[in-house]
């Protein structure tokens, strides 16, 4: 890093006389300013623009293909498409109706209600959802998350019939909060879940779900309720003795047989339908060993009876009466989001796939709408599971259809083939859900976490720890907060850094980040990274006044000439409050003690105004210390040096033509 003298040849037009007025923004009406913001904020993406120049009976039609994405595609649907989401959907059901079965165990739920939950859900997703990939259904997370946090509440066996209301009630919470979020457009809420956050509780909430799992394999009766690693590794393995050998060893032979077919699967991408149909062979082979073996007599447990026959209705089931009105509405509200998370965060993965977009918006509408209907229809949480959707991508859907196929072959299930499930082990359907948690455990995803960004690895560190030694609850709690507390120190700790001049060239640029750029003599040029408001202001005029010292102490290190000017390169810096606007005029009235002149670089339109209306430019800085850009300012500034001034020649002819 060095020094730059700027010299100007002679004959050369003087730079003052090329530089470029900064303007201040027209000033708007306060409502007109306000409906900008509004708009904005909730609107991004402008969904009204269609409606513009459109006559009443085309606003109509538009608007009601706006709420439903299915009246945009179905006009255009043909025989071809049908054909590729009839096999999509016959995959995906086979898939759905064991892992339905399974996640509702999970729930503490009656079994009959997974395949409650694969019939109506996705009907609904296919008239309101806009993703074409997105196969609907339970999901381990959700069914996990509902059984742990009811379970503090109502034992599920003691008092299966209140605790069977509480989880229509909680869906019923879970679906408003994500139909609200959608009709509000407030879907910014759920990105405070971020990536690294995800990971890490999925991971931790896969690897909970898999131990849990041991229950089944080993035969086990009483466990605890617990979910956190210590209290169910304890709980297996303190009743060693009612270990059933047989339970265990279909269990280690399912696993094998579901490992082995995933594994072939992912090696021979065309055969994904091998992985896909595994489950459902896995349920149908034990079914009939059980029924041939009579192993139910010697300790395999199975399902028992399933109540044949479509949803019955469970409006008047809905729980809005205390003490467990607020258990619904937690577990409801937490599900919900940890639902929306997931579903959304597929469907836009499947979307970039096949080049095409989703609206986050509609996707959350749809998902509150299923999930209200769902809780009205016997159903319990619903989303958007990456397994299912993942199998219905593979299989070649075109399009939402794919889900009413898999619905009809639900209903067709529910209405004729119930009673042969009747022998499928407990065992299968524990394999059947520790094999689909392995693929949540995202370890390269870790990885590279820690290879890009060390701060995002303990936000997903944390939550997966925190999930895996505390509860599922606990490791959400703290992976948002750390990462709500990053957040904010990104906000009150932004970063400023000393900008050189790229040699031959009007560029300034960071000077660690190119360490060849050189410093202007006279002159300390410093870049804000942020908006300035009350958080960061204090930080601010403590870090920019160091900056001062830090620079004056190297100049008489180095014997240079005595710094004149501090230019505040505000490219980055988009608003500012009265707490920035209190600092910047401490700064001045810092820099006028040690004889400095204060330089603004680039300031925003929105910046100006408020500084305009504090008087801050007019009765601090003056408007001829503001400047288009950092080269402008240099340049005059360096003329100034060169020239022995440190204010304007006279007012008749400021160098600064603003």
């Amino acid at each position: 890093m060095g020094t730059e003298e700027n010299t100007f040849p002679p004959g050369a037009e003087e730079p003052h006389r090329r530089h470029h007025a900064v303007e201040a923004p027209e000033p708007q009406p306060f409502l007109k300013s306000l409906q900008y913001s509004v708009k904005e904020t909730l609107f991004p993406d402008d969904p009204f623009r269609q409606f513009k120049n459109q006559t009443t009976s085309r606003q109509v039609v538009l608007g009601l293909k706006y709420f439903l994405p299915i009246l945009e595609w179905s006009p255009r649907y043909n025989l071809k498409l049908f054909k590729s989401d009839l096999i999509a959907g016959i995959t995906i059901a086979s898939l759905a109706i064991p892992q339905g079965i399974s996640y509702a165990k999970l729930a503490n739920l009656p079994p009959i209600l997974g395949l409650y939950s694969s019939f109506v859900p996705p009907l609904v997703y296919a008239v309101l959802g806009s993703s074409k990939d997105l196969a609907v259904g339970t999901v381990a997370v959700g069914s996990l998350l509902t059984g742990a946090m009811l379970s503090k509440e109502v034992d599920a066996e003691k008092d299966p019939k209140l605790y069977l209301y509480l989880a229509f009630t909680a869906t019923f919470f879970a679906g408003v909060l994500e139909a609200s979020l959608g009709i509000f457009r407030l879907g910014f809420i759920v990105d405070f879940l971020s990536h690294a956050t995800i990971v890490g509780f999925m991971g931790g909430a896969a690897t909970v779900v898999s131990l849990q799992q041991l229950k089944g394999i080993f035969g086990l009766k009483h466990f605890t309720e617990a979910t956190d690693v210590i209290s169910v590794m304890r709980s297996v393995f303190s009743q060693t003795h009612q270990w059933r050998w047989e339970s265990g060893v279909l269990g280690c032979c399912f696993l094998f047989f579901l490992l082995s077919t995933r594994y072939f699967s992912k090696k021979r991408p065309k055969f994904f339908w091998v992985a896909a149909m595994a489950p459902l062979t896995s349920v149908i082979l034990g079914s009939l060993l059980v029924y041939f073996t009579h192993a139910e007599r010697h300790g395999v447990q199975v399902i028992g009876d399933l109540k044949k026959g479509l949803n019955p209705l469970s409006v008047s089931d809905l729980v809005f009466t205390s003490p467990y009105m607020s258990t619904a509405l937690k577990t409801g509200l937490i599900t919900g989001i940890i639902a929306l998370a997931e579903g959304i965060a597929v469907g836009r993965s499947f979307a970039m796939f096949k080049n095409y977009n989703i609206d986050g918006n509609k996707e959350m509408i749809a998902f509150g709408m299923m999930n209200i209907v769902g809780s009205f229809t016997s159903c319990y949480l619903t989303t958007g599971p990456f397994s299912r959707s993942a199998v219905n991508f593979n299989a070649g859907c075109k399009t939402a259809v794919s889900n009413i196929v898999m619905a009809i072959a639900v209903m067709f299930t529910l209405l004729f083939l119930t009673p042969f499930f009747y022998y499928t082990p407990l065992v299968v359907l524990s394999s059947i859900i520790m094999v689909a948690m392995l693929g949540l455990i995202d370890y390269q995803a870790a990885i590279h976490l820690w290879k890009v960004d060390k701060f995002d690895f303990l936000v997903c560190m944390s939550a997966y720890f925190g999930v895996v030694f505390g509860s599922v609850e606990i490791g959400l709690v703290v992976a948002v907060v750390i990462s709500i507390a990053r957040l904010l120190l990104f906000v009150s700790r932004p970063r400023t850094a000393v900008k050189g001049n790229i040699p031959n060239t009007m560029i300034y640029r960071n000077t660690d980040q190119y360490p060849y750029s050189r410093i202007v003599p006279g002159l300390l040029i410093l870049e804000i990274d942020a908006p300035i408001y009350f958080a960061n202001a204090g930080y601010l005029r403590e870090r920019i006044t160091r900056w001062i010292d830090e620079e004056e102490d190297r100049i008489k290190a180095s014997g240079e000439s005595s710094l004149q000017y501090v230019i505040l390169d505000m490219s980055a810096v988009g608003n500012i409050d009265t707490s920035g606007i209190s600092m910047m005029e401490e700064i001045k009235k810092i820099m006028d003690r040690r004889a400095l002149k204060l330089v603004l670089a680039n300031p925003k339109g929105e910046v100006v105004k408020k500084l305009t209306r504090s008087k801050f430019i007019g009765d601090n800085l003056g408007k001829e210390w503001m400047f288009l850009t950092v080269g402008e300012a240099v340049e005059a500034c360096s003329f100034m040096l060169h020239t022995s001034k440190t204010e304007p020649a006279s007012k008749e002819e400021p160098w600064n033509n603003v």
